[in-house]
């Protein structure tokens, strides 16, 4: 575990700007499912807000070519999914957290947000499943299939589900606490581990699996790959107060595994970091990472929380990361 990753930037690919109404601003959560001809990015857009200024968060997707992903082939021209039902748990929001074939199915994990009175919102996570590969989808249940718990009491939401064998994984971020500060409240969360026989009921250990850095830090967008029996997870991490800015907010850190369940952090081997001017030179992001036709691609969110859309990076073949 000598070598250090080697991450090359290839720019930006996709920026809502305006396009619909629907589509007002961000692309937030790259989401990627690899089909035969195309990669198809699914991503969290926000509508303008409303009269009072609230914020919504609807779920779309581009597709791109598979062997130049800046190139864009398709732009949806509507969510994929419709808002939540009065009362539910993704009235309103939908974003997306982990896509996978599932059979003959593709099967989509995503976060469901309502807003909530003491705390600004609250986040649970659902599912939805598409027979027509990603184009449309339909809910699960009007309900999550993860939410709180005695043991997890506060928001659970960024899913990332990794089929080992015959055993789905989850990891996902869940709120270990809220703080007040300077007048609102900030939830705290971090990475948890859990897993399933069929997709839908989960074992949860309900245990931080990755350790922090930063003060009050916040975990969210795990990615986990697998090369020669180890595993690499990169997600983005920031400091838990004070973070909307360039020098406290999101970075995308690395650790690694043998198991699945012990995480070794090595921010400094496998990082990627903000550029020095440009789209993600404030933050960087939301990384979903993927191997595809032998190359290795990190897409991610830039800053102010993919205001300024998602781009993606690609491995050296020559640095060993093992």
């Amino acid at each position: 575990m000598k070598n250090k990753f080697k991450w090359e930037k290839k720019g930006l690919i996709f920026v809502p700007a305006g396009r619909y109404e629907w589509m007002h601003s961000h692309a937030q959560n790259p989401t990627v499912l690899i089909l035969d001809d195309r990669l198809r990015i699914y991503f969290t857009c926000r509508p303008r807000k409303d009269k009072d200024g609230n914020v919504t968060a609807v779920t779309t997707f581009v597709d791109v070519k598979k062997n130049d992903p800046s190139q864009i082939i398709y732009i949806h021209d509507c969510p994929i999914l419709t808002m939540g039902d009065t009362g539910t748990f993704d009235q309103f929001g939908v974003m997306p957290g982990a896509v996978l074939k599932v059979g003959d199915e593709v099967w989509l994990f995503y976060v469901g947000w309502v807003r909530s009175q003491g705390v600004p919102y609250n986040h649970a996570i659902g599912l939805a499943i598409s027979d027509d590969e990603g184009f449309e989808f339909r809910r699960l249940g009007r309900g999550p299939i993860l939410g709180r718990t005695p043991k997890e009491p506060f928001l659970q939401n960024s899913p990332y589900v990794f089929i080992q064998g015959e055993l789905f994984h989850m990891w996902y971020s869940s709120g270990i606490e809220w703080i007040e500060h300077e007048g609102r409240m900030e939830s705290i969360y971090v990475l948890m581990h859990a897993t399933s026989s069929d997709g839908i009921q989960w074992n949860r250990e309900s245990s931080p699996c990755v350790s922090g850095v930063v003060e009050s830090e916040c975990q969210t967008n795990p990615s986990v790959i697998e090369i020669d029996n180890r595993f690499h997870m990169w997600f983005c991490y920031r400091c838990g107060l004070d973070f909307r800015n360039a020098e406290r907010g999101y970075r995308i850190g690395y650790a690694w595994s043998e198991d699945l369940i012990n995480w070794h952090r090595d921010d400094d081997r496998g990082a990627l970091t903000p550029s020095r001017e440009g789209w993600d030179s404030q933050m960087v992001c939301y990384p979903c990472v993927v191997k595809v036709n032998g190359n290795i691609y990190m897409f991610y969110s830039g800053n102010y929380f993919g205001r300024d859309g998602f781009g993606y990076a690609v491995l050296s073949s020559e640095d060993s990361i093992i």
